[in-house]
């Protein structure tokens, strides 16, 4: 069995620690939830040399647009597996347009948002890494029936926005496929079969508890936050094609219907 060191222990790296776990494997990780400390270099150098393979979740500062792991630990990588959750955000708007892996990131083109995490994505790819680029995330305690649940749903007005997402155990599902039958180094796109627009999945959460949907509104109505307002700024579908072929994988939760009646 592997032993896999994770830089930064969060909901997604947690799920994927859980599934190597049970295949018997050891894991080390850092964060708060973690049992290796970031900061404390000799110990990291160690988990280093004991790992089979290395998983970094952290994205880039948003000051300085460094990837704290691989500006600090980077050199002293393993030449075994390592890898890299990304995110769909480095294709930029697209018009509602499908992506895929040949799809210029805009570190390539040099336009759009999100240009650290586009950086670090760019790095992680030129190093050899399995670079995960990971849609919207859902999953138990994090789905539309929370948001409906709590008040927090939203519907815009937005015709023709699509999102693509994926339920958190199809990601991990997808990487440990990655690690476990050592897929070539490059990008993967882990999302679902059915981009969908936010409406749709918020309508459908709000039929399955049984609750009227919220109201429609203005993008400037609904006081969005600065990340969420970044979705709503951009509009594509993303293609799974190569991850499917490559490693083998296809979702569990095929669209957010199966997604939302696993978590119901």
């Amino acid at each position: 069995m592997g032993r896999l060191l994770i830089f930064g222990l969060g909901y997604t790296a947690k799920r994927i620690a859980a599934a190597v776990t049970a295949q018997g494997w050891d894991v080390d990780a850092t964060g708060s939830d973690g049992n290796v400390d970031f900061s404390d270099r000799d110990a990291v150098m160690k988990a280093l040399e004991l790992a089979s393979h290395v998983l970094s979740s952290v994205p880039p500062d948003r000051k300085s647009g460094l990837d704290p792991v691989l500006d600090r630990y980077g050199r002293s990588f393993p030449t075994a597996w390592y890898g890299y959750l990304s995110s769909t955000g480095v294709y930029g708007d697209q018009k509602g347009a499908w992506v895929d892996e040949t799809t210029p990131t805009i570190a390539e083109t040099g336009t759009g948002r999100r240009n650290a995490r586009a950086d670090a994505d760019a790095l992680w790819v030129k190093l050899g890494a399995r670079v995960f680029r990971l849609p919207g995330i859902y999953g138990p305690g994090r789905s539309a029936l929370n948001r409906v649940q709590c008040g927090k749903a939203r519907r815009i007005d937005m015709p023709g926005q699509v999102f693509s997402r994926c339920h958190v155990d199809d990601i991990a599902s997808g990487v440990v496929a990655a690690m476990t039958d050592d897929a070539a180094a490059g990008a993967y796109n882990l999302g679902d079969d059915l981009p969908a627009s936010g409406n749709a999945v918020t309508e459908h959460a709000c039929a399955l508890l049984g609750l009227e949907p919220p109201p429609l509104q203005t993008l400037e109505e609904a006081n969005l936050s600065e990340m969420a307002l970044g979705f709503y700024s951009e509009n594509r579908r993303v293609a799974n094609g190569k991850a499917k072929r490559v490693l083998g994988w296809s979702p569990q939760h095929p669209t957010y219907v199966e997604g939302l009646a696993s978590l119901l």
